[in-house]
């Protein structure tokens, strides 16, 4: 993207914006039902919402976008769950996207360079994107975010939303929080109006692309933690895993992208998601099953018995991230990553991933220059200083010992 748009809020002259979600898996159905609530309660938005299914026939032959418009249901990925009165299931993707202002992309990554490429020419160049995808695009050993690759092939500013939240449970209304990453304050603004519910919250960090590393990661994350599952081993050993996982995925965000926040890791979108995704995920339940199977069955076998057509991320990330450590020569700074790909695809033994750890010597001493102190903001630092003058008053040395 090279040239700044206007602004968002200057095209409400125009009247309200048009939202199109691009995806009708699972989380695209339920993220529209959240979008399809709040375009009907604000003036922001107008009331109609497309979200693009492609073409796919049922088991009975009829397409899936007809049997959702007319039975107001998403039959295949999210059964049981009403669709909102005002979602309109689209099958051409770029009657969908033409005139939309805001658009949300909700796919599998492996699907968002084709799905770009084929509406390029009917996206609005005022329009502004938002990526809720959970992966990285790797080229040439190199990786990006998707909201970078959007705003390149599509010329619009695109942000990000992640977080600990599984489509069901959206769905269900139980509460959860979401992180927005966002570039202008306007969008973050227009993101949460979109999306945040009273069982939904959504916080926003100024920090792109570090949400959309988390929202990658995790998932790799979640094949160790699945391995472990599969290995029969209890909380703490999951516990540790999942410690070593987040370590990693810092290092990882802080070397190959630009401007990331310790901030974000705390949020939704970093310790919050990985927790969810290690616990209740579709990648760490087909993780678990690849190690029941003794690493006998294909990944693309265990995602169609388990899945019921939906995808996993897991095991292209752990694909990708390892193609980019071996490229830059660092795999020996990344043991669980690597210790995740030889057992997910070079058949070592699965206990290779707990036996990495154990057998290595313990963690240097980390120095105080070394460590990041926490900083306390706002009203609550007048707090702070009053328990430091509580602490100089109540706590005195101990008088000398008096001599015998």
């Amino acid at each position: 993207m090279t040239e700044k748009q206007d602004s968002m809020f200057s095209l409400l002259r125009e009247g309200p914006l048009k939202v199109c979600i691009l995806g009708s898996g699972n989380w695209g159905t339920a993220c529209a039902g959240l979008v399809c609530a709040n375009a009907k309660e604000s003036y922001l938005f107008c009331d109609q919402v497309k979200i693009w299914v492609r073409e796919e026939r049922l088991d009975d032959g009829r397409l899936l976008d007809e049997v959702m418009n007319e039975k107001r249901e998403n039959v295949k990925y999210l059964p049981g769950f009403p669709l909102a009165d005002n979602l309109v299931a689209v099958r051409d993707i770029t009657e969908a996207v033409r005139d939309a202002d805001l658009i949300a992309f909700i796919l599998p990554h492996q699907f968002m360079e084709v799905t770009c490429k084929s509406i390029q020419a009917a996206v609005k160049p005022s329009a502004r994107a938002i990526t809720l995808v959970k992966g990285l695009h790797i080229c040439d050993g190199v990786p990006y975010s998707f909201s970078k690759l959007v705003e390149t092939w599509l010329g619009i500013e695109c942000s990000a939303l992640s977080g600990a939240n599984v489509a069901k449970d959206v769905a269900n209304k139980q509460f959860c929080e979401s992180t927005v990453g966002y570039k202008e304050t306007e969008m973050a603004s227009i993101w949460q109006q979109l999306f945040d519910r009273p069982h939904f919250r959504v916080h926003a960090v100024p920090d792109v692309e570090g949400v959309q590393v988390c929202g990658a990661v995790k998932n790799l994350i979640a094949l160790a933690a699945g391995f472990c599952d599969g290995l029969g081993m209890g909380s703490n050993t999951k516990a540790a895993i999942i410690r070593l996982g987040v370590s990693e995925m810092k290092l990882f965000a802080n070397i190959f992208f630009d401007g990331v926040l310790e901030e974000t890791f705390f949020d939704s979108c970093g310790f919050a998601d990985v927790i969810t995704t290690c616990y209740g995920g579709r990648n760490v339940k087909c993780a678990a099953e690849f190690i029941r199977r003794e690493q006998k069955s294909s990944w693309e076998d265990i995602e169609t018995d388990l899945l019921g057509g939906q995808k996993m991320q897991g095991q292209l990330t752990c694909k990708e991230v390892h193609e980019v450590l071996v490229k830059f020569k660092i795999l020996q700074f990344f043991p669980l990553f690597e210790v995740t790909h030889r057992v997910a695809f070079e058949h070592a033994p699965p206990d290779e991933l707990l036996t990495v750890f154990m057998t290595a010597k313990p963690s240097e001493p980390k120095i105080d220059k070394e460590c990041t102190h926490s900083v306390l903001y706002g009203p609550l630092t007048r707090v702070q200083r009053d328990i430091k003058k509580h602490v100089q008053l109540c706590i005195q040395p101990c008088p000398p010992a008096k001599k015998t």
